[in-house]
């Protein structure tokens, strides 16, 4: 060992054991402030399950490769990060004596052109990276960028350091070419080789490069240890855990889609009966209060603003950012995480748990945090202001496009549910809505006895439960179905439709009440769970005797179908539940209903979120529209899981959008563009959404909006009467 060695042995070993104690250190913090959360038992279950999605999710890149450049440079430097960290093991071996290696592996000529392979494209990724972080830079001119909201110097930092780690990986191997202590062929090496044939015969320099590429590395690993927050970092080992630990690992997609999480107290559904707000932990009033999975998931954020970019709020002007939320919710969580480790926190009933002297020695800044109300104005020194919270409309966007599966939408109603159930605070028009449910049954009011009413004028008799035994399927017809005039012409179509092909089917009129799912998106579990426990004991005695093959519901609004297909099970429901836009493309495709003229004029199809991206409908409604109009579909550019909200969900339809653009008009726009003279639609929200855009934008003459099963009456039936201009919908 030369001096030059001694000296580079020296300063890596010194380096990496300051860069070891500081994770380390870093290490038990993050976990300390994870564990900080509730309970969640069920994170535990189907590890086989779980192990098999983190892997799949992890090496195949299912999520960051559906934005194709982007998700295979990101593949490439997250193998390269993975695979040489083995060169970096080989640096220490390499200070001591620049002829050193990895041993047993070290000198087969596989693994040298393995690394190199690994090496060239990690470079030409991480260099595509970061030309795609400085065109979306947020200060560029024009347009709102992903980044807008992310602690910039952090990417640049992980991206230099990552290109500076593989050059000085090339480096040490182009000394040891020009020295000729290099292992590895020609064939297999050749950039290596071509790199030693411009360096100098310098026998000291594969040990020089092999320190700086040591501190390089170790710098990063100081930098992230003095910065637990630096998502963009830490989300590398993060992300692992995350995926493994997500909802529903069997989900092809986003686990925190479709049924959202059940309101719990200490890891425990919660039973309202028994219930005790002074006892009991109601929605989320304090960061503490999320699981520690919501506290992983705000840790592993990367900052990308792949939610950001497809948030309907956000890019409508709105305050909301799904990124810019959870962000908040970190670092407000490792700002107050010492005075919560050190028995801090109030209880249920807002008395404080620690001493004085517990919290003598605190900082004042972490006192100042603990203070803050988690959901309040700028002026209230709030953490979430209550225009983020409530400018959701729950469509999914944001848990879609996560690479490393934050539950978003859960995390968001759980503190809608403290705001409403504690502390009563929500939009002040939503509050009819409300009462609405809990005293008519329906969100708009509308009395019991006219549930039935859409089926006055039809040419055949609608059976209802209890009338008849022999129905297939059982059709939940829905609030807006029933009492919404443009919804109504959807269920007289389907209605139709059915009759048409000969399928048995029932209703059950005034046995009816709505599903529940205005108020659990809102945040009144309350009113959901006595909505729900009412609708399942109906449809329970309805079903009585079949097994859930035989329990057979067709809805026409995809709200309804997600809560009765996917959340009435928590409650002791369980049925088989299909979209008309499923049957409907099951009948044609078996030759029970016979489109006979197309639909002429242009057909584009928005995506109803609840349908689609929730419960990955997208064929079928795209199927029907096909046979209808007998040639493809005019998609508009966002469409399928990437299609934009209409404004609705999430109880918006109950709320008045004062900030920004309406989301409705930036959809409507988007489909005008397309030429097409008819937009379907699969979901009465929608469909009040969008024609409201249509009138507002004043092309009620030149566009129409009508759901898929009136597109394919037409087609199928062209003597139906249309029904004339579209009136507007009750208490509209």
């Amino acid at each position: 060992m030369g001096s030059v060695q001694i000296v580079t042995t020296i300063l890596a070993a010194a380096i990496t054991a300051v860069a070891v104690w500081l994770a380390v250190r870093a290490v038990m913090k993050m976990t300390a402030v994870i564990r900080l959360g509730q309970p969640a038992p069920e994170r535990f279950s189907d590890k086989g399950a779980r192990t098999k999605t983190m892997l799949v999710e992890t090496a195949g890149h299912t999520r960051m490769l559906k934005w194709g450049v982007v998700g295979a440079a990101h593949w490439f430097v997250m193998v390269g990060f993975i695979v040489l960290s083995l060169l970096v093991l080989e640096a220490y071996f390499e200070v001591v004596t620049p002829t050193g290696g990895l041993p047993i592996i070290g000198h087969l000529t596989i693994f040298g052109l393995a690394t190199e392979i690994i090496t060239v494209l990690g470079l030409i990724g991480i260099l595509v990276l970061m030309v795609i972080r400085l065109r979306n830079r947020p200060t560029r001119p024009g347009g709102r960028s992903r980044f807008t909201g992310s602690t910039m110097w952090q990417g640049y930092f992980v991206e230099w350091i990552v290109l500076l780690v593989l050059i000085f990986g090339l480096l040490i191997r182009g000394f040891k070419v020009a020295t000729d202590h290099f292992e590895y062929p020609l064939w297999a090496t050749p950039v290596s080789h071509a790199v030693g044939a411009v360096l100098p015969d310098w026998s000291d320099g594969a040990s020089v490069a092999a320190l700086i590429k040591i501190v390089i590395s170790m710098t990063w690993l100081i930098v992230i240890s003095l910065n637990v927050t630096m998502g963009v970092a830490w989300h590398r080992f993060l992300a692992f855990p995350n995926i493994f630990f997500k909802r529903e690992p069997a989900k092809p997609a986003g686990s925190g889609l479709g049924a959202l999480r059940p309101m719990t107290s200490q890891g425990k559904p919660l039973d309202f009966e028994e219930a005790d707000p002074e006892k009991d932990q109601f929605g989320v009033a304090h960061v503490e209060q999320f699981s520690w999975k919501g506290l992983l998931d705000f840790s592993t954020c990367t900052e990308c603003g792949r939610c950001q970019s497809q948030c309907p709020a956000w890019n409508t002007g709105k305050p909301l950012s799904p990124k810019l939320l959870v962000l908040s919710l970190r670092d407000h969580a490792y700002a107050k995480a010492p005075y919560l480790l050190a028995g801090g926190g109030k209880d249920l009933t807002g008395e404080e748990k620690a001493t004085q002297a517990q919290l003598a020695h605190l900082d004042v800044l972490a006192l100042a945090e603990a203070d803050k109300p988690l959901i309040g104005t700028a002026e209230e020194g709030g953490v979430i202001d209550p225009d983020v919270l409530w400018s959701c409309t729950t469509c999914g966007a944001c848990v879609e496009q996560c690479p490393v599966d934050i539950e978003h939408v859960d995390h968001i109603v759980d503190m809608r549910r403290y705001q409403v159930l504690i502390e009563s605070s929500f939009p002040s028009e939503a509050g009819v809505m409300l009462r609405n449910l809990e005293n008519k049954g329906n969100p708009w009011g509308a009395p019991q006895n006219t549930r039935e009413d859409w089926t006055k004028g039809l040419d055949f008799e609608v059976p209802r439960v209890g009338e008849v035994d022999d129905f297939e399927y059982l059709f939940w017809v829905g609030c807006a179905g029933a009492f919404e005039d443009r919804a109504k012409k959807t269920t007289r179509a389907v209605a139709t439709l059915l009759n048409e092909a000969g399928v048995k089917f029932a209703i059950l009129g005034e046995g009816e009440t709505c599903s529940g799912d205005p108020a659990r998106r809102i945040g009144n579990e309350f009113v959901f769970q006595m909505l729900a426990q009412q609708n399942v004991e109906t449809l329970n005695e309805a079903f009585e005797g079949r097994d859930k093959a035989k329990r057979k519901i067709v809805a026409t609004c995809p709200h309804c179908f997600n809560t009765l297909g996917n959340e009435y099970g928590q409650l002791g429901g369980e049925f088989e539940v299909v979209h008309h836009t499923q049957l409907l493309a099951h009948l044609v495709a078996t030759g029970k209903l016979t489109p006979v003229q197309p639909v002429d004029g242009g057909v584009t199809y928005h995506d109803p979120c609840y349908l689609g991206r929730h419960n990955r409908v997208f064929a079928a409604p795209r199927e029907v529209l096909g046979d209808a109009i007998a040639g493809d579909l005019t998609e508009m550019p966002r469409n399928s899981e990437r299609s934009f909200c209409c404004g609705a969900g999430g109880a918006r339809m109950w709320m008045e959008e004062k900030i920004g653009k309406r989301i409705n008009v930036d959809r409507v726009e988007e489909a005008m563009a397309t030429g097409a003279k008819t937009v379907a639609v699969g979901c009465p929200f929608c469909s009040t959404m969008l024609n409201d855009g249509v009138n507002g934008k004043g092309a009620g003459e030149q566009v129409e909006v009508i759901d898929v099963a009136s597109v394919l009456l037409r087609s199928v039936k062209p003597e139906q009467p249309q029904g004339g201009k579209e009136t507007a919908p009750i208490g509209g």
